[in-house]
């Protein structure tokens, strides 16, 4: 007060200006002392805010309470209007924010230390904040001139470009740092990346690890080395059997093809064909179609092959065995009880083949696990259960057939074909047994090109062992193949 009416009385200090103050006894008195706030707020007339006040001056200040609850609560009542103070110094005017806060001003200093110990300071420049980010340099000479003859860099190394990352470097500043290059799989396309990302599962990035790419597709194709050699043994196999099929028609009354029931023989060389020509299937760019119809093609020829082989077998022990007095198994010998055996051995794996193709059938699967850089196409057999039941219907039914043909090689028969199945047999269930292990631990093509070859090593078993010792009569020992040699055998 005493410091006011100083003022007052100096007309040098606030010309033309006056000040005044009004006192509020809040007597200690929460209540008292927010009226009082109020009423200085507001005017003389009413101790309420309004829009109407009357002989309201400028107000300059607040002076506290005493007490710190009383104050408390003047405090509480002046942060509305914070938001509205603003002050001049310097000739400049400041504003504080909508939040209260104060205006964000620096200079920016220039600090050059010399070889003596001498620091020179030199303000070039400053930044202010209040009316949205601003930053003034007085001069480029100021800021690196004269003391420096190049402008200084800022970090200890280039930019990291792109396809790789920054990599801090322990106990150094955080401008100085590494250039890691993206790990495999991962790619960068800006400057100095923090972190790398990720291709999409079905893209890969590029040598330089900029952009992402298509990752190649693989799947055994006709073109490739190995699916090309399968084929062309597919198709030569193929041939082979073609060509033995038209020996039997062309000498079909000959005693060689007669022996041992050539209906079944032709039977036999025709699904052999169908199991060289089913590996087709396993070839070339895998489609739904392709995958539904090649294990159940292969299942289904593969069983007329070993339940035909059956089927001749069991037709040399009955007709050997009708041959004794007495024997009921006469009404058995012929052609009919082979063709129905054939047939209920087939109904037996369609029956398999028809359960899983319903229940859990084979689709088109893209492997983009195996390979980091490729796909993988591939057929999902839908189920392995019903896969390696397939596999263990015809190799039950090959067992037999080995069983039956070792029991049956020492008939006393010129064209008894009991050995040649005993080795083709033996043959057939070692390349299956050895497949299972083989297929179990590969992936992919080579997968596929395990199946296949397991397909052309049996099948082509079965025609050398088989009919490989009859053409051979044919062509090399023709008077073996006569009615008056057998004869005279016996």
């Amino acid at each position: 007060m005493f410091a006011i009416d100083e003022i007052n009385k100096n007309p040098q200090i606030l010309p033309n200006i006056s000040l005044g103050y009004q006192i509020y006894d809040s007597c200690g008195a929460e209540v008292r002392a927010g009226s009082g706030t109020l009423g200085i707020l507001s005017g003389t007339q009413r101790t309420v805010p309004n829009y109407n006040c009357w002989n309201n001056g400028k107000l300059l200040g607040f002076l506290g309470d005493f007490s710190t609850s009383t104050t408390y609560v003047i405090a509480q009542i002046l942060n509305a209007s914070v938001r509205n103070v603003s002050f001049i110094t310097n000739g400049d005017t400041h504003s504080l924010s909508q939040y209260g806060d104060p205006p964000v001003s620096f200079d920016i200093i220039k600090w050059i230390f010399l070889p003596n110990k001498y620091m020179l300071k030199t303000k070039i420049g400053n930044f202010n904040a209040s009316n949205g980010t601003h930053s003034y340099i007085n001069s480029s000479d100021d800021l690196f001139g004269p003391h420096f003859r190049m402008i200084p860099q800022s970090l200890c190394n280039e930019p990291c470009a792109p396809g790789y990352r920054k990599s801090k470097i322990e106990g150094k500043p955080s401008c100085c740092y590494d250039c890691a290059k993206c790990a495999e799989g991962e790619m960068s396309n800006s400057t100095d990346a923090f972190s790398c990302s990720k291709c999409p599962a079905y893209q890969m990035p590029d040598t330089k690890r900029i952009v992402c790419i298509p990752k190649a597709t693989n799947y055994l194709s006709f073109i490739d080395t190995l699916g090309a050699s399968l084929t062309a043994i597919a198709f030569i196999l193929f041939i082979t059997a073609s060509v033995v099929l038209g020996i039997f028609v062309k000498y079909w009354d000959t005693p060689i093809v007669r022996a041992n029931n050539r209906y079944l023989s032709c039977l036999l060389l025709i699904s052999l064909m169908l199991c060289f020509l089913c590996t087709l299937l396993f070839i070339g760019r895998p489609t739904q179609i392709c995958c539904l119809l090649r294990q159940v093609t292969f299942g289904i020829v593969f069983t007329i092959s070993v339940s035909s082989v059956l089927a001749k077998t069991l037709t040399v022990i009955i007709a050997f065995n009708a041959t004794k007095p007495g024997s009921k198994l006469k009404k058995y010998v012929g052609t009919q009880l082979a063709i129905v055996l054939v047939i209920v051995c087939c109904l037996g794996e369609i029956i398999i083949s028809t359960v899983w193709m319903v229940s859990n059938p084979p689709l088109v699967e893209a492997d983009i696990v195996s390979k980091m850089d490729t796909i993988v196409l591939l057929c999902n057999e839908g189920s392995v259960a019903f896969f390696f039941c397939i596999i263990g219907y015809i190799g039950t039914l090959a067992l037999l057939s080995f069983i039956a043909a070792f029991l049956a090689k020492d008939f006393p028969d010129r064209f008894n074909e009991a050995k040649n199945i005993t080795f083709s047999m033996l043959g057939f269930c070692s390349v299956w047994g050895a497949f299972v292990p083989a297929y179990l631990s590969s992936k992919g093509s080579r997968m596929v090109a395990a199946e296949i070859f397991a397909i052309l090593s049996s099948s082509a078993g079965l025609l050398g062992c088989i009919f490989g010792p009859k053409c051979y009569i044919i062509y090399l020992r023709p008077e073996l193949n006569s009615r008056k040699t057998t004869i005279r055998k016996y």
